[in-house]
């Protein structure tokens, strides 16, 4: 049978999501399951039992996104900001277990592949991605190809500092002012619940702000032009066509981009800052997903 059906594991801080996809990017079926963070143990089986359940006779092999530093070498997730997956040979070890070729990247590099293959980057050749949800997430296409750095771990954006000595970062990431830090779903839930009170999050942040309330509004606002100097270095240092936001929080459209991008006119500098395009993701949720797809064709294809 031709090797023309994968599984792709999106794995995120909170959900499993994980699909039958074909090279053409559509997603036969699919299903979501809560991530488990109480060990890594219980992580890994439950990152099994996500294949198991979809997998058939048609399935040629399987790709994992995990938000992880990853060294491709030995297929092993070095270390987690925000899941407990460390020190692991996941490519190795989920090979044995399902019996398939198995590819692992980060899950924001997936993203990225993904949009650029079927989504807002189609076409382009220099392309940054930056995924908004628990933390902020990167990917990187450079001359019309995934760049995954020496040994895999390259494309971490949302820890490039934007403020010296700043807040400290999340998870078991030791920087301060970290772009993660300052922009990204779970600082906007934070600032949220301090203007609003403990039930407020970055959903209802949102809401308000579409709703016109001025002190949600000037909260994205002041996130948005984070993002937007984020942006700008990102743009200097690799002079993109294209920068695709994506990720849940990326919901907040304009209320954050509109300041993004006058923080990046300003910052970024000519002929780069007329030439980039910075956009809203196309595929949504899907995009990790489809990416590691085409992360398991790779591991299939060699």
């Amino acid at each position: 049978m031709a090797a023309d059906r994968v599984i792709g594991v999106d794995l995120g801080g909170t959900k499993i999501l994980a699909g039958v996809v074909d090279r053409h990017g559509t997603i036969e079926r699919r299903h979501e399951r809560p991530t488990p963070t109480s060990s890594q143990d219980e992580l890994l089986l439950e990152l099994e039992a996500a294949v198991v359940e979809l997998r058939d006779d048609g399935v040629a092999g399987v790709g994992f996104g995990v938000p992880s530093t990853i060294d491709q070498r030995a297929g092993r997730a070095v270390s987690s900001v925000n899941v407990p997956l460390a020190d692991v040979d996941l490519r190795a070890r989920m090979s044995e277990r399902l019996g398939l070729p198995v590819g692992v990247d980060n899950d924001a590099n997936a993203a990225a592949i993904g949009e650029w293959a079927f989504g807002a980057g189609r076409g382009t050749r220099h392309m940054v991605m930056l995924t908004l949800g628990t933390g902020i997430g990167g990917g990187l296409i450079l001359d019309g190809r995934p760049y995954r750095g020496a040994v895999g771990a390259a494309a971490e954006l949302g820890h490039i500092v934007i403020e010296h000595d700043g807040d400290p970062c999340q998870g078991t990431c030791t920087g301060r002012g970290h772009l993660e830090t300052l922009a990204s779903g779970n600082r906007a839930g934070a600032e949220a619940r301090a203007a609003f009170g403990p039930a407020a999050d970055a959903h209802r942040l949102v809401r308000l702000a579409s709703e016109g309330d001025t002190r949600a509004r000037a909260i994205l606002e002041r996130l948005g032009r984070r993002l937007g100097s984020g942006i700008a270095t990102l743009v200097n240092v690799f002079n993109p066509e294209l920068v695709v936001i994506g990720g849940g929080f990326a919901a907040a459209g304009d209320l954050v981009l509109a300041p993004a991008r006058e923080v990046l006119a300003r910052e970024a500098l000519s002929p780069a800052r007329e030439l980039v395009r910075v956009v809203r993701a196309e595929l949504g949720t899907a995009a990790g997903l489809v990416g590691a797809a085409l992360v398991g064709f790779e591991a299939v294809d060699r």
